[in-house]
């Protein structure tokens, strides 16, 4: 087998990172202590982070930075001075989930490779095409996606030249990245920003079916799927644990790398998994990759199942036994904590110690010596003492009697301190055979700074800083009127077509019958009716959602999807850009636009007022939002039946998604019930049990926003009262036309509602 295999480690710490690398991972992600989507991870400082790239590169290995949450507008001038900070790295890649930051990147910083993160959510062949398009070369894979889905996608992102990579070890979550918002609703920490709180994890009152814990999965392993990974094309399996610690680390990536070389050499695999459950594990299951997803891929125990495994595999049973066995796990954790240590004791990635040496006399070249030593300065290998590294660059005329300016101690400190910085630490500056008055051009004198710069960066220019550019903020095409929109899933409520001016969406299923017209009769009969599609489309479904377009061809549609849109664009048809992708800034704006020819896009409801603020409006662009709707929390593509009310199926299959419409509440300790829904084509999901009713947008920003909408769909509303939407609809519009006593109106007709997301926003 030639192709490479990529292990992919994650470091949540520098002794995480030093575990993968000695383990023999081919690369690791980590974060630093801004934008990274592991907030409780230890993280690594920007001195660390160059000290890890030095180290791991010394071992062939690479370095991935995770910059992977949605940014918020009055953060981008920190994220780029860190952007100007990483390009003159050695970086090997950065990890991004938010759109406007690949326009950024590929506009002002296109050296940085651009690797997709799961928090795209990319689940459809068109998602991957439109990824490539925006400037990514690589794009992790929905975890939630089969071998034969990830084997179709691997295939479009290769011609795409894109690499495809799988999450094939850790924790699994319950509900699709980048599509869970529960920790947001809940807690005000979002997983869009690195804070999730697990609520998935959480303890809930017993269910009908007796589980306390019925939303927590067992962690994914594809231990010995590896055959069918290699099969389906991807190159990269990643391990997810960034708040995991070094021992945990090493041991999964050392039993991972084994079972790679074993398969690569003999074509066979390593039969005994049991060291991965030596460390932290809730119990492991593959279903999601086998696409057979059963009840038994749930644990109703969210803590380290290490030692309940080692009973289980000691069979033991007495009160004597299980100590026995616990003992021995034990003594075999402090035995990889020993091994652990004594691997990385000698990997050092402080900074390295700098000599310059001076040196030039009359007629003679100027000369600057650079001498580079590792402070802990034995090899990483055997101990033995390690040469410094020596380079020598030298001016390219000789030095002359100085006129005015001279080269002296001064004039050599001012241009070369900087260099004690991230990477070294300055020893010594020796200018003791430098002669006295003499002299070189000064722009000769930069010219060897640069040179120097160039070869203590590996080699690399040194780029010069780039400004955050200053964006216009464009009116919007009607500065007097903004308009309601609704949204509606029902043909039942087609008359509201009738009472309103503003656009009317129909909201579509995550699934349809294959070759069924249902839907596309609805826009055909009805077009003043405008497709809203979700957020997740798969296989068939996603097909028959292009079906849709290519037979109705309606003049706009509203999209959560970039696939469908990506195809939209295709096609020649108009767009916008959902509330469920998640744009908190000016950038994202422009990346739909410029690459993706949106005409408009809702702005993410997670952001609070002052975030939004100063969100610029690109050139003929709407800028719409959200005023009404339930809550979602999370949706997901296994069942939350099964753990609740119980479900007579052992397995989710075709049927279900088409046909089942179950609906319960599972309530938390404090007593607080949530929403489950499962509407026929629809996902399961969760929904919070207030509605989202946020009427001070409307006097706050009428200037900014062409559009506020509400959602009439009933999806998600649970056992509240249903409204009628007629009356609703018409407090809405008195609202947005300026008449004071809507919101009394309001307030009296929807009872359990909040705007707490627009007071907290997104936390920092």
């Amino acid at each position: 087998m030639s192709r490479k295999i990529e292990l992919l480690a994650p470091g949540g710490d520098v002794n995480a990172v030093k575990a993968a690398i000695v383990a023999g991972a081919n690369a690791v992600y980590c974060g630093l202590d801004t934008f990274n989507a592991r907030n409780r991870a230890s993280n690594l400082s920007f001195d660390e982070l160059n000290g890890a790239l030095r180290l791991a590169h010394e071992y062939g290995c690479e370095i991935f930075l995770t910059l992977n949450v949605v940014i918020l507008e009055h953060e981008m001038g920190a994220l780029f001075k860190l952007l100007n900070q990483l390009v003159n790295t050695t970086l090997d890649g950065i990890i991004v989930q938010d759109l406007g930051l690949f326009n950024i990147v590929k506009k002002h910083f296109p050296t940085l490779h651009i690797h997709a993160s799961t928090q795209l959510t990319t689940h459809n062949e068109s998602q991957v095409e439109f990824l490539a398009r925006i400037g990514a070369t690589r794009v992790n894979l929905s975890r939630e996606l089969n071998l034969t889905e990830i084997k179709i996608l691997t295939d479009v992102a290769h011609k795409c030249d894109v690499l495809t990579e799988v999450f094939v070890h850790g924790a699994l979550c319950i509900a699709f990245s980048g599509q869970c918002y529960s920790s947001s609703v809940s807690v005000g920490n979002s997983g869009n920003r690195g804070r999730c709180s697990q609520a998935c994890r959480d303890e809930y009152e017993p269910t009908a079916m007796g589980n306390k814990h019925p939303l927590n999965l067992k962690d994914n392993s594809a231990y010995f799927d590896l055959p069918e990974l290699v099969a389906a094309g991807v190159d990269s399996l990643k391990v997810e644990g960034r708040i995991k610690g070094a021992n945990y680390v090493h041991t999964v990536i050392d039993s991972w790398r084994k079972q790679i070389d074993t398969f690569v050499q003999t074509g066979n695999l390593i039969e005994d998994d049991s060291s991965l459950y030596k460390v932290f594990n809730r119990n492991f299951t593959n279903k999601f990759l086998t696409g057979d997803m059963t009840k038994n891929m749930f644990t109703d125990n969210p803590r380290d199942h290490s030692f309940d495994h080692a009973n289980e595999k000691n069979n033991a049973i007495s009160v004597v036994q299980i100590y026995d066995a616990q003992q021995e796990l034990s003594t075999q954790k402090s035995e990889i904590d020993s091994l652990v240590k004594k691997k990385i004791e000698f990997l050092d990635i402080s900074k390295r110690e700098l000599t310059l040496e001076f040196t030039g006399q009359l007629n003679q070249p100027f000369t600057v010596n650079i001498i580079i030593e590792d402070k802990n300065d034995i090899t990483l290998s055997n101990k033995n003492e390690k040469e410094p590294l020596r380079f020598e660059v030298q001016s390219q005329m000789p030095m002359q009697t100085a006129d005015k300016s001279v080269v002296d101690i001064a004039a050599i400190d001012k241009r070369f301190k900087s260099f004690s910085n991230a990477n070294f630490e300055i020893k010594n500056m020796d200018y003791s055979n430098l002669g006295n008055n003499l002299s070189i051009p000064f722009k000769e004198l930069a010219r060897i700074k640069k040179q120097v710069a160039f070869l203590l960066n590996e080699g690399k220019d040194v780029l010069a800083p780039v400004e955050l550019p200053k964006l216009v903020n464009h009116e919007k095409a009607d500065k007097n009127k903004t308009t309601l929109s609704i949204l509606i899933s029902d043909i039942k409520d087609v008359h509201l077509c009738d009472l309103t001016d503003g656009d009317v969406y129909f909201k579509l299923p995550e699934s349809f019958r294959t070759d069924n017209d249902k839907y596309i009769n609805v826009f055909l009969e009805h077009p003043q009716l405008i497709p809203w599609f979700p957020a997740v489309l798969i296989g068939k479904d996603f097909e028959e959602a292009v079906r849709l377009l290519e037979v109705v061809k309606p003049k706009l549609i509203i999209s959560n999807n970039t696939g469908v849109a990506f195809k939209a664009v295709q096609m020649g048809l108009d767009w916008i850009a959902g509330p469920l992708l998640n744009t908190t800034n000016s950038y994202a704006l422009l990346t739909l636009q410029e690459d993706l020819n949106a005409k408009g896009a809702f702005i993410s409801n997670e952001i609070n007022k002052p975030q939004m603020r100063s969100i610029k409006r690109p050139n003929n662009f709407k800028m719409m939002y959200s005023i009404y709707h339930p809550i979602l929390m999370m949706t997901s593509r296994q069942c939350f039946f099964q753990q609740t009310v119980g479900c007579k199926k052992p397995r989710i299959d075709a049927s279900c998604m088409l046909s089942c419409k179950k609906e319960t509440t599972v309530t938390n300790v404090k007593g607080i019930s949530f929403a489950i829904d499962k509407q026929k084509g629809g996902y399961p999901s969760i929904y919070n049990h207030e509605q989202f009713l946020n009427m001070d947008i409307v006097t706050d920003y009428a200037d900014k926003f062409d559009e506020f909408m509400i959602d009439l769909t009933d999806i998600g509303s649970g056992d509240k009262e249903k409204l009628d939407k007629a009356v609703l609809l018409a407090h809405f519009q008195d609202l947005i036309s300026g008449q004071t006593q809507a919101a009394d109106q309001l307030n009296h007709m929807v009872k359990v509602k909040t705007r707490q997301q627009y007071v907290e926003g997104l936390n920092s």
